[in-house]
């Protein structure tokens, strides 16, 4: 399995993971820890875990927003001035951890580097 295959998995099910015992940055832990321990090289430190990370909160956004049909989300895209447009309000939420996750992925890597 390539690495980069394997840092986005790995980034997905960590982030899922601490989710459960975590608050909202539990994102950046993740990528962190996948960051550090799993190498990636150029552009590809920050993409793989913003994506990864992205996707989570996307999927995880969906699931709770279709649980009452998105009357939260709603919601809180009238309080941002956006209306009640939820793909706004999703992909908000998906560029937030994305920009989280992606500077933690760097961060994890470094780490590494200073450490060596």
């Amino acid at each position: 399995m390539s690495r980069v295959i394997l840092n986005f998995v790995v980034t997905l099910i960590l982030g899922f993971l601490l989710s459960q015992i975590l608050p909202w940055w539990h994102v950046m832990l993740a990528a962190i820890i996948t960051g550090f321990f799993i190498e990636l090289k150029g552009f590809k430190v920050f993409l793989i875990p913003f994506l990864a990370m992205g996707l989570l909160w996307l999927i995880y956004g969906l699931t709770l927003g279709a649980q009452n049909d998105f009357l939260l989300t709603k919601k809180i895209g009238v309080l941002l001035s956006i209306g009640e447009n939820i793909a706004a309000i999703l992909a908000i939420t998906f560029s937030i951890a994305g920009i989280a996750a992606g500077i933690a992925g760097v961060l994890g890597k470094q780490l590494k580097m200073l450490i060596k």
